[in-house]
C-alpha cells in the first residue's frame, strides 16, 4: 500500500476525545519497549511520524493517526513498565480496556511481542483479553532482524505453545529495520478493511 498522507490527528486519554467520524481504527498494543512507534514509522515509510523513545513507557495517551484518509492506526499506550507509580499503571489500565472494549470503529488489534523471547504474562493476558471480547487479532513479532531466519520457526513453535493457538497462522515475523513482513502486514490490513465495506 502506497501511503501518501499520514499525520497525527489527537492524542487522547478519554473516548470525549476520540475522533467522532466513522474512519475505521487498526490498535497496536504492546509492551512499552517492543516498536509499536518503529511499527508505525517502517510501515508508512516515515522516519519520525510516531514518537520513539528510548524511555520505555513514554507514551501516556492514545495517538491516532490517520493513513490516507482511509483508517487510523491508534497507538495504545504500553504496558509492563515498572517504573511508573501503580496509580498511573491502573489508570493505563483503564484507558486500553474502555477503548478496545467500547470503541465501534476499531476493527483490527495488532498485538506487538518480541519475537526474540517467550511472551510475557500481561502479552498472554491481552492475548486472552482479545479473545474474550471477539475482537479480530494478529501477533506482530518485532525484531525478527535480531533473529537467524534458519531459526524462526522454533521461535515460531514456541509461540504458538506458549499462547496455546490453534496454529502459527496468526503470527507475523516483523522488522522495523529490514522491512521483514510489511508487505504480510498491510496485506492483513487490506483484508479486514475490505470486509468492512462490502
Amino acid at each position: 500500500m502506497h501511503v501518501h498522507d499520514a499525520e497525527l490527528v489527537i492524542s487522547a486519554v478519554n473516548p470525549s476525545q476520540y475522533p467522532q467520524d466513522q474512519l475505521p481504527e487498526v490498535a497496536l498494543a504492546g509492551r512499552s519497549n517492543v516498536g509499536k512507534s518503529s511499527f508505525i514509522n517502517s510501515l508508512i515509510a516515515r522516519k519520525n511520524l510516531a514518537r520513539t523513545s528510548s524511555q520505555p513507557g513514554k507514551t501516556q495517551t492514545l495517538n491516532f493517526y490517520a493513513i490516507n484518509q482511509a483508517f487510523r492506526f491508534v497507538d495504545v499506550p504500553g504496558y509492563g513498565y515498572a517504573r511508573v507509580s501503580k496509580d498511573f499503571r491502573l489508570a493505563w489500565s483503564k484507558m486500553i480496556e474502555k477503548y478496545l472494549s467500547q470503541r465501534e470503529n476499531m476493527e483490527l488489534l495488532f498485538l506487538l511481542m518480541d519475537m526474540r523471547h517467550e511472551p510475557t504474562r500481561l502479552d498472554r493476558e491481552m492475548k486472552d483479553f482479545a479473545e474474550n471480547l471477539d475482537l479480530p487479532y494478529a501477533i506482530v513479532l518485532t525484531k525478527a532482524d535480531k533473529i537467524k531466519p534458519a531459526s524462526w520457526n522454533k521461535h515460531l513453535s514456541m509461540y504458538k505453545k506458549a499462547l496455546e493457538l490453534p496454529s502459527v497462522d496468526a503470527l507475523f515475523p516483523y522488522s522495523a529495520t529490514k522491512g521483514y513482513g510489511k508487505e504480510e502486514i498491510w496485506d492483513v490490513i487490506s483484508s479486514v478493511l475490505q470486509l468492512k465495506n462490502e
